[in-house]
């Protein structure tokens, strides 16, 4: 069986979604690190920045990816007639 152009449409949409939000994760998680030196001569809320973003700031970016891949996705889900509908 093979899949339709609706159908291929919707996971090239998905997997988009999915490459830029693991792109920013790889930065906010790697590439942060990486250069936490250089980062920690910027100061934010009174801490240095390299400090921060591995104490909090990563993870309130983690969230957020979260938030934006559910968001994003509902809407597919709805575009593409996959949703779920509301839960009761």
């Amino acid at each position: 069986m093979q899949p339709s152009e609706k159908h291929r449409e919707y996971w090239r949409k998905n997997l988009f979604i999915t490459a830029v939000l693991l792109a920013i994760w790889f930065i906010a998680t790697f590439v942060e690190g990486w250069y936490a030196r250089e980062l920690n001569s910027v100061t934010f809320l009174g801490f240095p920045l390299g400090f921060y973003m591995s104490a909090q700031g990563s993870l309130i970016i983690y969230v957020v990816i979260i938030g934006v891949y559910a968001m994003y996705m509902k809407k597919l889900d709805k575009q593409f007639g996959v949703d779920e509908g509301e839960l009761e």
